[in-house]
Formats: structure tokens, sequence, C-alpha cells
């Protein structure tokens, strides 16, 4: 066989097992890429996102609207092929599987993880919202998670109402883990309850709940501290009563990220008016009891999925303004807030049409 032949013949044999090896050979990599926008004012699926009821509310027009991103699935693995047109593609983002994925995450746990953090949203996004129209919103101190195998398994429960510990109220649940890290590992700690099924019941029946109960748990040491520090192995968070009932009916959606942008929608169904008065606006963010806003994962898959529907402006938190504004969609402009007043105020620059001095992302912040 001439060489010249047999030269092109080694290389079309080696060009081929080169693809072969990039189409089955997967990598560890995950793909990012712009999810669909909704619109929190309006419609999803056939039924109003926000449903109200048990007070007044008000016809709010126009386009508040929380944005997502598309992940690929925990067992899926990608080809070198597919990673490397992710890579070159603008408007997709390849990272390493574990960043969406840590520590063998499966499927299932993530999903079961974003639907606490949606879940948990929903009711941060309600009391910032309330709490800035000064409608008073009832709130104590719960079990929100009891570990397996851990010291308060089968005394406390989820949703169990913490009282006290060692007789000092609690007011917050940072006061759960300093009253019993106050304890040496070994030592018992009190806890006087109003267990889950009875607070449930006096909720249902609109009263307060009364029966509680004392339970007495042996603290152990924490196992990712190098210092001796007791735990009882539970985490504590917040649960609330509302004067009126706030359904958010948005399926297939999880994270944390929607919070804003869904007290801004209560905020306006609350109050007369518009808040964007005609400007379509989307944007991101967390948010916590207080109207604190805080950063989320993904912002350049967002802004596109937002301009792509038709955003003129997006709520982008403080954090995450820096990142987003490298590479800003055209006709976008990225406002820069931080709590959910510095929201309003935008908004209400924005209808006003006075949008000289939004804040707005930059490279530096």
């Amino acid at each position: 066989m001439p060489r010249r032949t047999a030269t092109m013949l080694a290389s079309t044999l080696m060009l081929i097992a080169l693809l072969c090896a990039g189409v089955f050979i997967p990598v560890p990599y995950a793909e990012m890429s712009p999810g669909p926008t909704v619109n929190t004012l309006g419609e999803h699926d056939g039924e109003p996102v926000l449903q109200i009821s048990g007070r007044k509310t008000y016809a709010a027009t126009g386009h508040l609207n929380m944005t997502t991103v598309r992940v690929t699935s925990a067992d899926y693995r990608m080809n070198l092929v597919e990673a490397v047109y992710g890579w070159l593609a603008h408007d997709n983002k390849v990272v390493p599987h574990d960043t969406l994925y840590p520590d063998g995450k499966t499927e299932e746990q993530s999903t079961q993880e974003n639907a606490e953090e949606f879940s948990q949203s929903q009711e941060s996004a309600k009391v910032a919202a309330l709490k800035q129209l000064d409608i008073p919103v009832k709130s104590w101190v719960i079990v929100s998670t009891v570990l397996k195998d851990s010291p308060a398994e089968g005394k406390l429960h989820a949703g169990d109402v913490i009282k006290s510990v060692d007789g000092t109220a609690v007011k917050v649940p940072e006061d759960v883990a300093k009253l019993v890290t106050r304890h040496k590992p070994g030592e018992d700690v009190d806890f006087v309850i109003v267990p889950a099924k009875a607070q449930a019941a006096a909720e249902k029946a609109n009263r307060t709940a009364t029966e509680t109960e004392k339970v007495t748990i042996t603290t152990a040491r924490s196992d990712d501290s190098g210092e001796e520090r007791a735990i009882v192995g539970i985490s504590a968070g917040t649960d609330h009563t509302f004067p009126f009932t706030i359904d958010i009916k948005l399926a297939d959606v999880g994270g944390p990220s929607a919070g804003l942008m869904f007290a801004l929608g209560i905020y306006d169904k609350l109050t007369p008016g518009n808040l964007t008065g005609g400007t379509f606006v989307a944007g991101t963010g967390t948010i916590d009891d207080e109207g604190r806003v805080g950063p989320i994962g993904g912002i350049e898959m967002k802004t596109v999925g937002a301009r792509d529907k038709g955003a003129q402006y997006f709520l982008t938190p403080e954090d995450n303004c820096a990142s987003a504004a490298k590479d800003t969609p055209d006709g976008l402009t990225l406002v820069k807030v931080d709590t959910i007043e510095d929201a309003l105020g935008a908004l209400k620059d924005i209808r006003s049409g006075d949008t000289a001095d939004l804040p707005k992302c930059t490279i530096e912040g």
C-alpha cells in the first residue's frame, strides 16, 4: 500500500476513534441553560400564580417575572462532544457535575431539597411583603428537621414548636443553638415544646395552642467540629400564621431564588395601582423574613431567559451584580437591589420614567 494512502487511512481511523471517544466516553460535567420565566401577576397552567383570599386585593397587571435555570439531571453524564458544544454555546454554561450535585447527591435528594427551599422561600416572601405593608404576622420557632440517629430522634419531631430551652424563652431560631451549645457533650438539655399535632389542631381551630411538653435530651459531640461542641441533632426554623390566605401555585419549580419576585407580586396585589407601570420587569433573588435579598446561582442564564421573554429591567441581587454585568443581554437593564425596599424604590422610578438614577449593576459590583 502506498505510504500516502496508508497515512490517510491511519489518520481517518484515528479521527473516527477520537469521535467515538468523544461520543461514548462520559465526562464529569453538567450543563445549565436558561429556563422558563413565569409572571407572578399572571397565570400558570391555567390558574393564577398568586391566590389571595380573606383580604381586599387589586387587579395588578403587567409583568413581575420570576426566572429559572434548566440543569441536566444528576444521573445524566455528558459526553465530550456535548461538553465542548456547551462551552462554545453563548447561552449555556458547562460546570463540574459536583457543583450542582455535591457529595454524590441523587436526583431525588436534590429535588426534595429544592422543594423544601422553594416552600421556605414562599413563606418568607409572604412575611416580607406583609411586613412591608405593616400587616401583623404571628411567628414562632419550630423544629425544622431532626437528624437520623441523633439524640433528638424520637423525642423531637419536625413541626414541634420550641417554647424554651433550659427555661429560657426562644424568640428566633438562632437562640436554640446558642442555648444548646452552652452545654458540654453528655449533659442534659431541657426543651419545652408544643407538639406538632397539637399546634396543627390549634391552627385549624383558629386558637392558640396551650398543650406543652417538657423533653430532656442528652447532648452529643458534633462530628463536624474540631472543638468540643454539644448538639442534639436538630435544625430550627420559623413558622407563621397569616391573617388571611395566600397561596402560591407554581409546580415543577424548586429552590429559593423566586422569593423576591413572589414578595413583590404579593405586595402588588394587595395595593392599588401597578408597581411596574406597564413595564416588563423580571428578576431573581432569595428573600428572608426581614426583606433582605440574597444571591442566587445561574444569574447569567436567568438574564438571558428574561430578555428572551421580553423583559426590559432585571432586579438583580447586589452580590450577583458583577457577574451578571459581564455579559448583559442587549436591551436589558440590570438594577441592583439588596432589600425589598430597594426593589420597591426602583419600581417607583421605573413606572414614573425617572430611571437616570437607578442603581445599575456594573462589572465592579
